[in-house]
């Protein structure tokens, strides 16, 4: 959809911007190369093996300056900035037209909107052995939680009356949801606290090179990876082919590279529960010239 260019509204006021409801976060490994094609040349890779540590960050929240909205972001993979690290976006996508205006003019994220088409499946339940009964009554059935119910959330990106179908994204219900199967003595894990820096910005709506943070708390819990599915990663002779016949667009590319950092290798999936996310505003670390 086309955001009009208006200025952001006036409930999200002034920075730290407050956050809360619950998230799903898978690292994967992300090719070296594919990274490198969303990220500034002025920056270096944290790189091992040709691979850097990408992958998603999926969030329902239940209140924020702009509502109850969903969330992705796409984290291409991780940039050097001593004396840390931060990450990069790849893609962001929300279904809320004043999320994106905001992501897009004040953090300078790549933002678009996108439906977020939530289905819930019901899973048979398994017979439990005595000790995994006896844990579970006291809430620590298996390191895994054992879901009743899985959510397929299908993501349509949406530009104008174009739609583009990005992903379906399969995970365990709980993640989105007490409602949905987490029981009430279930073990969320670890209430913790965490910064997340990141760097955004050089877009067409925000071309300076940014750098902002997101202090987290939460309840944490590792969980089974999600499975994804959507356009695989055409392979070379049909790239030649392609490349032979037309070109593709900018916008293009970076659909498929985004598809792909999705569909990349799970390393670990985290669920967070509880959450409660301030982002700080973004500092200006050089002007576009």
């Amino acid at each position: 959809m086309d955001v009009a260019e208006t200025k952001p509204s006036s409930r999200y006021g002034k920075p730290p911007w407050i956050f809360k409801g619950r998230a799903f976060y898978q690292l994967n490994l992300v090719k070296a190369e594919l990274a490198r094609a969303f990220i500034p040349e002025e920056f270096r890779l944290v790189e091992a093996f040709g691979y850097t540590l990408g992958g998603f960050f999926l969030a329902s929240y239940d209140e924020s300056p702009a509502g109850v909205f969903d969330e992705l972001v796409v984290i291409a993979g991780i940039v050097w900035n001593p004396p840390t690290s931060c990450a990069w976006a790849a893609r962001v996508l929300v279904n809320s037209d004043e999320a994106c205006i905001h992501g897009r003019k004040d953090v300078g994220l790549p933002s678009q909107v996108a439906r977020f088409s939530k289905r819930i499946t019901a899973v048979p339940r398994k017979r439990q052995n005595i000790v995994d009964s006896l844990l579970s009554i006291i809430g620590m059935g298996h390191t895994f939680y054992t879901p009743k119910a899985f959510i397929g959330i299908e993501l349509t990106e949406t530009e104008g009356p174009a739609l583009t179908e990005i992903c379906k994204i399969n995970l365990m219900a709980s993640e989105f949801g007490h409602e949905h199967g987490l029981k009430f003595n279930e073990w969320m894990g670890p209430a913790i606290r965490m910064c997340l820096p990141s760097f955004s910005g050089r877009t067409e709506y925000n071309p300076n090179l940014l750098k902002y943070s997101c202090q987290i708390e939460c309840r944490v819990r590792a969980v089974q990876p999600a499975r994804v599915t959507g356009q695989s990663q055409p392979t070379e002779e049909t790239d030649k082919d392609q490349s032979a016949t037309e070109e593709l667009s900018v916008h293009g590319r970076n659909l498929r590279n985004t598809i792909a950092v999705m569909l990349s290798k799970p390393v670990l999936a985290l669920e967070f529960n509880c959450l409660q996310m301030q982002v700080e505003a973004p500092i200006v670390v050089s002007q576009y010239t």
